[in-house]
């Protein structure tokens, strides 16, 4: 439905049609079900309102009719009488009106807030604990050495590659800065990941500061507001990811579907309060408040979206590949699936400094659940009308934990860090920092 507010939100007509697949689907999150049984209530009343308003400006449309007949044959008399009447039922036209608005508002602020269902094939779990692991590539739990043991805030920071506490004086906790190589070597991730998806994704460099209308449109707003940084005096949010302007680039526009798929990536700051990190481990760069991240993201029409999906996860992982880290491949279940998501695939590095596996990148499909709300669409060839896109996005490289779990595994027993090949390129012709 399209609310006076402008966002399409969750399909109404699968409350009406399907609403024991919605509420199984909101369920299988752990979702409060509740609010589905006062939308479909407020769905009833409003149409009920919305009939009668119908009804009320055809009649009053009727009487207008008669007025000028009566007008024309001299019978003003009665045609003030009609006159009145038609003054009455506009009145009440426009009350109904208001009524029915009233109720639209009220059901598009519950339905933004209401997850998108999960895919058919998405596994089913209460939590994380419950997210199946497909594969593990490159890991051998007896294969690292004593030196590759240590904690990359450890020896970074005595070789002066990253600098927390100068961050911290500057900015806060969970804040961190790189120096000298270590700054180089943040810069050549990124470089890496944009020219590693340079084939195929068309690079933006989107703006950090975007409106409240943009954040919504992805999920990230009404649901995770505590996280988001808000610059209220001009009512603006800083990007948690480039995923959120990304997202909306074809906001409010109809595509070919010829133009699909459409790809795009983007290297930006992000930005995250981390309002859930109370007793978790924040330490080095395991947990920030601002990072760098290369996002790629693509539109799809429903017949391409799960092409795209195996396509995006395949690139993110071959960047943790080349760089020759372990890694791991999981299935996100329904209980720790992201609001906007239908389906998701982490990748995991391991961090054998601390001896625990740091997800990298989600890959996921959002079948038309971001679609909707920005009001993405596109025209098929074959049909009349148009359709929503399907959007899907990953992050091809996010820095602060593949830099930790680089460092880590390449650093060598003299304490030095070789620079993997595939990022000489972009160090200056650096091979071991020292």
């Amino acid at each position: 439905m399209r609310c006076r507010y402008g966002f399409v939100v969750l399909d109404v007509r699968l409350l009406r049609n399907e609403m024991e697949r919605v509420h199984a689907g909101v369920a299988s999150r752990g979702d409060d079900t509740a609010p589905l049984a006062e939308a479909l209530n407020l769905d009833v009343r409003r149409r009920h309102l919305l009939a009668r308003r119908d009804e009320l400006r055809h009649e009053v449309k009727q009487l207008s009719g008669e007025i000028g007949r009566l007008h024309r044959e001299g019978r003003s008399t009665e045609a003030a009488e009609f006159t009145d009447r038609s003054r009455m039922l506009g009145d009440e036209s426009r009350a109904v009106a208001a009524q029915a608005d009233a109720l639209g508002q009220r059901l598009e602020e519950l339905l933004l807030r209401v997850a998108n269902l999960p895919a058919d094939d998405c596994p089913v779990g209460a939590g994380a604990e419950d997210n199946p692991v497909l594969r593990v590539e490159n890991f051998s739990a007896g294969g690292y050495a004593r030196h590759q043991r240590v904690p990359h805030w450890e020896f970074a920071t005595e070789m002066g590659l990253l600098d927390v506490g100068r961050a911290t004086k500057l900015s806060g906790a969970m804040f961190a800065m790189f120096r000298r190589e270590g700054a180089m070597l943040a810069r050549a991730l990124v470089q890496f990941a944009l020219d590693r998806n340079a084939d195929l994704y068309e690079e933006v460099r989107p703006p950090t500061l975007v409106h409240t209308d943009t954040m919504t449109s992805t999920g990230h707003l009404p649901r995770f507001a505590d996280d988001a940084y808000h610059l209220e005096r001009d009512d603006l949010w800083v990007i948690p990811t480039a995923e959120v302007p990304l997202t909306s680039l074809g906001r409010d526009e109809v595509l070919a579907e010829a133009d699909l798929p459409m790809r795009f990536m983007a290297h930006t700051s992000c930005f995250r309060r981390e309002a859930g990190a109370a007793g978790r481990d924040t330490r080095g760069l395991l947990r920030v408040h601002e990072f760098d991240k290369v996002e790629i993201l693509a539109y799809a029409t429903p017949a391409q979206a799960s092409g795209i999906h195996a396509e995006l996860l395949e690139r993110a992982e071959g960047a943790v590949a080349d760089l020759g880290l372990a890694y791991r491949i999981v299935d996100i279940c329904t209980g720790d699936l992201g609001g906007s998501a239908a389906r998701t695939f982490d990748v995991e590095v391991y961090s054998p400094g601390t001896d625990r596996w740091l997800e990298c990148s989600s890959v996921s499909w959002f079948s038309d659940y971001q679609a909707r709300r920005a009001n993405v669409r596109y025209r098929p060839d074959e049909e009349r009308g148009t359709r929503f896109v399907h959007t899907l996005n990953g992050s091809a490289l996010a820095v602060p934990r593949v830099w930790a779990a680089l460092t880590e595994t390449w650093r060598q027993a003299d304490g030095s860090i070789a620079v993997p090949p595939p990022l000489r390129p972009y160090m200056r012709g650096l091979e071991v920092i020292r």
